[in-house]
């Protein structure tokens, strides 16, 4: 319990946990990233998938509390020693120096964090809870049968024919949404700015960095980030450039089918 309330009370604990909450999330985009890089592949690769989380049942709803938790722990950290610093350094205009100094990554992290949380917010009412612009009526009634089986780790967890929610059609028909594609473009680049810094940040507080190798790990973190922008920017540019078309038979093929061509 001293330990907890520690955590929570000094400026070492909170740094500690913004650490190790972000460290948690960034597992989660990195998964997140690559579970969506299947819409490239066969719709069973990402149907099976997106069926196969959805059988986990109370499991995914404990993760997701856990995520929710690690997002809200990680923001009010991040506020608190943001007013903490501000209140130490006063009225006086020291930080000109400071700022000129500072990496842009850095300079911006509440702005990013801001955004960020507020793509989170709509990203899980879009393609999860199905709340924006008719998503709903999508989840309900779309539908997709295995065309064979989807095995993770080698073991088979869904069975071919099985009826799972067609999830490529609509990630498919959420990208060809310019306004849709243009926030999910511009947060994950704001995203991967705020990891620009923060890994190398949550590196620094949990002691994985030192002076000897200081230069390589941010080597490392601007390639990781660099990455992580160019695998989530693929998708909805692909989409929206016509790079990737629909496979036969799902959902998404047939609206864009029935969909009048533009005109000339």
């Amino acid at each position: 319990m001293n330990l907890v309330r520690l955590l929570f009370s000094s400026s070492i604990g909170r740094k500690i946990l913004m650490a190790v909450t972000g460290l948690v999330l960034v597992g989660f985009v990195v998964g997140h990233l690559i579970g969506n890089l299947q819409v490239f592949a066969h719709p069973d690769q990402i149907n099976g998938y997106a069926h196969y989380l959805h059988s986990l049942g109370p499991v995914l709803w404990v993760v997701r509390i856990g995520l929710l938790v690690c997002v809200g722990i990680h923001v009010w950290a991040a506020v608190t020693l943001a007013l903490e610093n501000k209140a130490a350094r006063g009225p006086a205009a020291y930080g000109v120096s400071r700022w000129i100094q500072a990496a842009v990554a850095s300079r911006y992290m509440k702005h990013s964090g801001l955004v960020v949380l507020a793509f989170i917010l709509y990203h899980l009412a879009h393609f999860t809870a199905g709340a924006v612009a008719g998503a709903g009526e999508f989840k309900a009634a779309a539908s997709y049968a295995m065309s064979g089986e989807f095995r993770l780790l080698g073991f088979p967890v869904v069975a071919k024919g099985q009826a799972v929610q067609d999830v490529y059609s609509m990630v498919f028909l959420g990208f060809r949404q310019p306004v849709v594609a243009l926030f999910y473009i511009v947060a994950v680049a704001l995203l991967s700015l705020h990891l620009l810094h923060g890994v190398d940040a949550l590196c620094q507080t949990l002691g994985l960095r030192n002076g000897r190798w200081a230069g390589g790990l941010r080597r490392c973190v601007a390639v990781f980030s660099l990455a992580y922008l160019v695998g989530n920017v693929a998708i909805p540019g692909a989409i929206l450039t016509g790079l990737l078309q629909p496979a036969a038979g799902t959902v998404a093929a047939q609206r864009i089918a029935a969909s009048p061509a533009p005109q000339r």
